[in-house]
């Protein structure tokens, strides 16, 4: 039976759900990486980093090339630099509710110990 295309999104967004995940699609944004440079910009243990690149493979959402003893990463489309772009999009417009809704919070706050003084 084929699968929903909603849970179908659901599992896609699940798989987006880890840093370190984010973070390897961030950096392969500007090109193909080999291993050694991501392993120097994550700060992470080896194993960690092949366990996620592993992820990120079986949902077709990097590729592997070897060149010699070396395995470059890349993003399988220039889609998922669009999807990244879009959220911090979205996150930054919700920072800036956030922060605009803080500043009538604190208004209303002093506006209140105002009237009781």
């Amino acid at each position: 039976m084929a699968v929903p295309l909603y849970q179908a999104k659901a599992e896609f967004f699940r798989t987006l759900g880890h840093p370190v995940r984010i973070r390897v699609l961030e950096l392969l944004q500007d090109g193909p990486l080999p291993v050694r440079d991501l392993l120097a910009a994550l700060d992470i243990e080896a194993s960690s980093l092949s366990q996620q690149l592993a992820v990120l493979r079986r949902t077709n959402l990097v590729t592997a090339a070897r060149d010699g003893n070396t395995v470059v990463y890349a993003l399988s489309t220039p889609d998922v630099a669009g999807l990244l772009r879009a959220a911090r999009r979205i996150l930054g417009e919700m920072i800036t509710d956030q922060h605009q809704l803080l500043g009538e919070l604190t208004a209303t706050t002093t506006a209140v110990k105002e009237v009781r003084a």
